[in-house]
């Protein structure tokens, strides 16, 4: 397997198009009704609009996971926080059937989940996403480093 040039991101690209469409027109569709229902005050149709907010807001966070491998290691974006690896640190990369997303054994003895690769919507772009950074961390945490420069 060719490894990808560093910087590279997993996304699930097709997962993230489908929350922020929804985001986008539940938002569209709940504020268009509450100015197109006359007998609505200007505070409930301003409780409508902060409603279609606030679903936004979740189908953006729910959207916001994300993989990114560079040269010092690995950042992982889930939905409510991020965290920055070191290559030595990632021990294993799995993606075992029915998992919902990758999973990553740590040095540390803990595991942490990878949200920006789920087999959800696209089964076979998430296995060949896990397959990718696996190869990667395989290659950066094990032997010279100075050899993967370049």
């Amino acid at each position: 397997m060719s490894l990808p040039e560093l910087p590279v991101t997993f996304r699930p690209s097709r997962t993230r198009a489908v929350l922020l469409t929804a985001g986008v027109s539940i938002f569209v569709v709940i504020t268009t009704v509450a100015m197109l229902l006359e007998q609505l005050s200007p505070g409930e149709r301003a409780s409508f609009v902060f409603t279609g907010a606030l679903l936004l807001g979740v189908l953006v966070l729910l959207s916001r996971p994300k993989v990114v491998a560079d040269e010092s290691g690995v950042t992982v974006v889930n939905i409510a926080g991020s965290r920055h690896l070191e290559w030595a640190e990632i021990l294993q990369v799995n993606l075992r059937p029915g998992d919902p997303w990758v999973f990553l054994n740590l040095s540390d003895g803990t595991s942490l989940p990878a949200l920006g690769i789920q087999p959800g919507i696209a089964r076979q772009r998430a296995i060949d996403d896990a397959r990718t950074l696996r190869a990667l961390a395989e290659a950066r945490s094990i032997g010279d480093p100075e050899q993967h420069h370049g």
